[in-house]
């Protein structure tokens, strides 16, 4: 470690593999594990790896952290005390002090120092599995969740040389390159998206893998794999990942990544101008992606974690519609609320399949003269008329409660990155550009495809157009007055269509007729702050709404062939896949 190795200790505990199902014929594995400020991922990355269905006595921990100004340290030595004695070996290393490298810009820079300093350390991982003479060596960065438990097993059955699962992300970002110039830059090829899509599926070779790798140690060439110093004919980047691959190019040895099966993910990592803040937001996102698409993450049993503080961002109130018959969705919801740090009130909706006729009938509900679905031509569903009196049954205590101001979410919403900081910078512009409001859509499907005016003053905000949609809105105590004044049960047509009528940008000119005044204030955020949790013909679509019953006639059955309502944006949007972050560096 050079000039810093007087200011390092390391520790070396050797435990008595006592974990369940040690036994001779388990190969003998080191597990490397590296830390810098990684004190929002670190625990999710623990918990994944206390869970490897692998003998933990035939595993020996190499951990080293140094440089952080976060609670990393403590989290490791939390974790090391709890499972430690299960391993074969723990060999820990902790640098506290200074805190940043003398030739950083910021926590998230990396400057030659700190290449230098982790090549070091990657290397001493690596020479000391060699010294223990260790079948293989996995390299576990903090911010790759390995969520499969057999991944181990999996990686060692390939019998490769170097062999890398394939992380999944919130973008196209991923833990390999599947190209690389002469240079030993980064070299884009016909085969990177297929492979990552999984358009194409098996154990693919590649010039790099990064962040999580087996070594096979046992065979001939990797045993002049080196991270420090560089190969002697080194001439590309100064960085960790790029002389490692140089090094096996060198030694002849195939490196391979596999995406037959879902093995965890990997944070989209942050420029190096952005702060420790903005690594959390993202990582917080890639949690909630997991939590949609699933497997989701589980953080570690064994590390003490304070509840976060939760708000409501500012409003009065935070609603969440559910189904009680609808535990799943529930879950999801609250736990991803959660995650945010928002505080919602859960109400209950009106399951509109247990409504009979004499039921929809007390409650003054009869159907639009004229109304059909613009799709399939059917009439009102019975799940249509349980969606809008959930929503009306929250405009009525909005009122009732004088809330000046409230979010709305259905149970079936994927949030965009950093959406508690981006709602509240949104609301922030629009009170200071002194602008009258009644309802901001934060998740729609515009219907149109003409460009809608942005509001003046307020970035990311625009005039709503003709809109389908209830699944997040902001919403005033104005205008919820407005919409109950319209009096729309007794004129009843699905709620997404009743609100583009009440700010008159409804197509439809017969329905336009039976409701004044339209002047309904209606904004929408732009970009979008959250999607659909999945469309029509997604394997784990369900709609409610569409897959019911008509109104007044429980024998017709309706689902959603013939609607386009909830299938993806026709006009291709990326829905939560931003356009700014699909390149896969």
């Amino acid at each position: 470690m050079g000039a810093a190795g007087s200011v390092c200790a390391l520790l070396l505990l050797l435990g008595t593999g006592t974990a369940t199902g040690t036994g001779p014929g388990a190969p003998r594995v080191v597990l490397s594990l590296l830390a810098r400020n990684a004190q929002h991922s670190l625990p999710h990355c623990l918990g994944a790896l206390e869970r490897l269905d692998y003998p933990a006595g035939s595993i020996a921990l190499w951990c080293a952290t140094d440089h952080n100004s976060d609670n990393t340290t403590a989290i490791l030595q939390e974790w090391l005390g709890a499972v430690g004695k299960d391993y074969h070996s723990v060999a820990w290393k902790v640098q506290e002090e200074p805190s940043s490298y003398p030739d950083e810009l910021g926590p998230k820079h990396w400057s030659e120092k700190r290449y230098e300093n982790l090549m070091r350390l990657k290397q001493e991982a690596l020479t000391y599995a060699r010294e223990q003479q260790a079948d293989y060596i996995l390299f576990v960065d903090t911010d790759s969740i390995l969520t499969n438990n057999q991944t181990l097993k999996f990686l060692m059955a390939q019998n490769k040389s170097v062999v890398a699962p394939m992380l999944d992300s919130q973008t196209f970002y991923s833990n390999f390159w599947c190209g690389i110039t002469p240079q030993g830059y980064y070299r884009r090829t016909a085969d990177y998206f297929p492979t990552k899509n999984r358009q194409q599926v098996g154990c693919f070779s590649v010039p790099m893998v990064y962040a999580t790798f087996l070594i096979d140690l046992r065979k001939e060439e990797t045993s002049q794999l080196a991270f420090y110093p560089p190969h002697p004919n080194y001439t590309w980047a100064f960085d960790d990942i790029i002389v490692f691959a140089y090094s096996c190019q060198a030694a002849g040895a195939e490196v391979y990544v596999c995406n037959q099966q879902r093995f965890g993910y990997i944070n989209v990592p942050v420029k190096a101008h952005q702060t420790l803040e903005d690594e959390r937001a993202n990582f917080v996102h890639l949690t909630l992606e997991a939590m949609v698409d699933g497997p989701p993450m589980q953080r570690s049993r064994h590390i003490s974690i304070l509840p976060k503080p939760l708000t409501k961002m500012g409003f009065d109130e935070i609603f969440l519609i559910n189904l009680v018959r609808r535990p799943d969705r529930r879950q999801r919801m609250l736990e991803s609320l959660q995650e945010q740090e928002i505080s919602p009130r859960v109400v209950d909706a009106v399951d509109g399949s247990t409504l009979n006729s004499s039921d929809i009938k007390v409650l003054g509900v009869d159907l639009l003269p004229g109304y059909y679905d613009p799709f399939s031509g059917r009439t009102l569903t019975k799940g249509e008329v349980g969606c809008f009196l959930s929503h009306y049954n929250i405009w009525k205590e909005i009122v009732s409660r004088g809330l000046e101001r409230s979010v709305v979410f259905e149970d079936d919403v994927r949030f965009e990155a950093a959406f508690p900081a981006r709602l509240r910078r949104l609301m922030e512009e629009l009170e200071g550009a002194q602008r009258d409001w009644d309802l901001i859509y934060l998740g729609r499907k515009q219907v149109n495809a003409e460009d809608e005016a942005p509001v003046e003053g307020v970035r990311n905000l625009v005039v709503a157009g003709y809109s389908y949609w209830t699944l997040a809105y902001a919403i005033s105590r104005r205008g919820a007055q407005k919409l109950l004044a319209a009096e729309p049960l007794s004129k009843m047509l699905p709620v997404d269509e009743f609100l583009p009528i009440m700010y008159d940008k409804h197509p439809n000119e017969d329905y336009k007729q039976h409701f004044s005044p339209r002047d309904l204030l209606v904004f929408s955020a732009h970009p979008l702050l959250v999607y659909p949790t999945h469309y029509a013909g997604d394997s784990n679509w369900l709609s409610d709404t569409e897959t019911s019953t008509i109104w007044d006639d429980d024998t017709k059955k309706t689902d959603w062939a013939g609607s386009q309502k909830t299938l993806r944006d026709s006009r291709g949007s990326a829905g939560h896949l931003r356009s700014t972050v699909r390149d896969e560096l």
